[in-house]
């Protein structure tokens, strides 16, 4: 073959190749053309589909707990900002994560967790996408863990509930779980009120997981509102430090004090003693977490006292200035005795409140029918809800009885057979400060008191408030009661506690009381449970308490001095003053 003929059949070779790749190319060339075609005309739903699952996602929008505050806006909790680390094990297996030794026992050892342990649980999780490792970080261990940058291991933000009063307002306040859900006190029985609802919205995200484009509102977040209480958180304070000194002093089991506005009905103070730090619940017991002023039940002894008295006055059985013979100390009933603590002899009604004889109500009692006497212990809130809503509540116990013996009817008069809390003490000389009125009781703030129910004669309330100033005055049981400038009404008692059988050796202490006398403004009332020592009178262990509480709450409210002599008792009695023995 000649170099010419060679040339030839080179080129045309070359030529076919060519063709055959341009053919190629052409041929690719509408393949893309038509799978383009067809996935942008025929099926773009696909496309889009499978873009949207790459960049969209729903991000929720959480919304925190609301706040509780006292009156004055002073914050009793908080919500504030933490995180929680969490470990997806499929990103920690695929990344080798775990091999990271170093980094995870750093990470143990911030988080307080074993190492050991974790790594095992790590194991046995390899199918899930969420564990968490640990909950409510604080800012600090936070930005420690994510500067370890460990493959799998991530932050997720949440909130954990903070109390600045501390144990002052534990009973009260309560506490949320991990999750933020309400568990004890105002935080469980307002935890509708104080929980939102997250919000979602659709968006897009780009490959490094930022919000590039908000697509949608896919559910509205609903913010709660804020809990304002009738609380002073200044009365608080001072109450539970008076009661937490008295109960230690006297080695007692327990305590409450609560204090209520007798022209509105709220709550200014509830407090007890032992307490604990909500901030700090690790080995908390369940029993120290109760709110003892409401649950916790006990015979009032001699702070029921006036009940007699009312009810002798409203049956018309006696006269405000009536007096009764005591004499010669004891009485007999049904082979029972009922004794005073010497011979008083004849005794006016102030008298009698005023050395607490039992003889002197057991005949006031006496006097009534047993219906109308156990219809005051109804009237004045004994027996029934408050209605405050707190949990665990007690409403006490008033036997009905189809028959009542004497000494029955006699020992209900100083306060044995029938059980009331702090609470309804307190809300009973409430009633009495407002010359008969009850006001229904509330632990939110209000700007209007509700409408009352007059459930007492206004002259019979402001009689027997007047002679209850007689036991804060020289010869009566609760001297220590007294607050220098300002007229006290009040009562002392002291109960001794039933066991199997008949009575203990332990007493309960109380004092209630309101003030100032000529337009009360303040009802308190004090318990001490089993009180140690030679000293477990009312007077000598909640009256002091009452005394130093009710002297601060005056001043802090700017409740004027009103201590101008007995002129002005005689004016609010309306001229029928029984001024006290001395």
């Amino acid at each position: 073959m000649s170099k010419q003929a060679k040339v030839t059949k080179g080129h045309q070779h070359f030529a076919w190749r060519f063709y055959c790749v341009i053919g190629a190319v052409l041929l690719l060339f509408v393949a893309l053309i038509s799978r383009a075609a067809y996935i942008q005309v025929l099926e773009p739903d696909r496309l889009r589909l499978e873009g949207d699952m790459r960049s969209l996602r729903t991000k929720t929008e959480t919304v925190q707990r609301s706040l509780i505050t006292d009156r004055n806006g002073v914050e009793l909790a908080v919500s504030v900002p933490v995180e929680a680390v969490w470990v997806d094990p499929k990103i920690l297996f695929e990344k080798d994560g775990l091999s990271m030794t170093r980094r995870w026992e750093a990470l143990c050892e911030v988080l307080d967790l074993d190492f050991d342990t974790v790594m095992a649980r790590m194991e046995k999780s390899k199918g899930k996408r969420f564990v968490y490792l640990q909950r409510q970080l604080s800012p600090a261990m936070s930005s420690y863990v994510k500067n370890l940058k460990i493959p799998g291991v991530y932050l997720k933000p949440e909130s954990r509930r903070f109390y600045p009063a501390g144990e002052v307002t534990a009973h009260l306040i309560g506490f949320t779980d991990i999750d933020d859900r309400g568990l004890e006190g105002l935080e469980r029985s307002y935890d509708q009120w104080l929980t939102g609802t997250d919000g979602k919205r659709k968006v897009r995200k780009d490959r490094g997981g930022r919000v590039i484009e908000s697509i949608e509102v896919l559910e509205e977040a609903q913010k709660p509102q804020d809990l304002v209480l009738s609380i002073d958180q200044r009365i608080q304070a001072l109450a539970y430090q008076e009661l937490k000194k008295a109960t230690e002093y006297h080695r007692a089991t327990s305590g409450s004090v609560v204090v209520l506005d007798v022209k509105t009905g709220e709550v200014l103070a509830m407090v007890n003693t032992p307490s604990y730090n909500p901030n700090n619940r690790k080995g908390l017991k369940n029993h120290r977490t109760r709110n003892r002023a409401v649950t916790d039940t006990f015979e009032p002894g001699s702070s029921v006292k006036p009940l007699a008295v009312i009810s002798a006055l409203d049956a018309g059985a006696v006269d405000s200035d009536a007096v009764v013979d005591t004499s010669p100390g004891w009485m007999r009933l049904g082979g029972r005795q009922v004794r005073d603590s010497r011979n008083y002899g004849e005794m006016s009604l102030a008298t009698i409140l005023q050395k607490s004889s039992n003889v002197g109500v057991s005949k006031l009692a006496l006097s009534v029918p047993i219906e109308q006497f156990l219809g005051t212990f109804y009237s004045l809130g004994f027996g029934s809800d408050t209605g405050l809503g707190l949990p665990g509540e007690s409403t006490g116990v008033i036997h009905e009885r189809r028959r009542w013996s004497d000494f029955e009817v006699a020992t209900l008069s100083f306060g044995y057979g029938i059980t009331v809390t702090p609470l309804q003490l307190a809300q009973a000389y409430a009633v009495l400060g407002s010359g008969g009125q009850m006001h229904p009781l509330s632990i939110i703030k209000v700007d209007e008191p509700l409408p009352a129910k007059q459930v007492l004669e206004p002259q019979v309330a402001r009689d027997v408030l007047t002679m209850l100033h007689s036991v804060t005055e020289e010869g009566g049981t609760g001297l220590s009661a007294r607050v220098p400038g300002y007229m006290v009404a009040g009562k002392t008692g002291t109960s001794r506690k039933a066991v199997a059988g008949g009575y203990g050796d332990d007493y309960v202490a109380s004092f209630a009381g309101v003030a100032p006398l000529t337009d009360p403004r303040l009802a308190i009332a004090v318990v001490v449970n089993e009180p140690a020592g030679d000293r477990y009178y009312g007077g000598d262990v909640a009256a002091p308490v009452f005394g130093q509480v009710m002297a601060g709450a005056l001043r802090m409210m700017n409740i004027a001095p009103d201590d101008v002599g007995d002129s002005r008792i005689a004016a609010i009695s309306g001229g029928k003053a029984d001024g006290p023995a001395r």
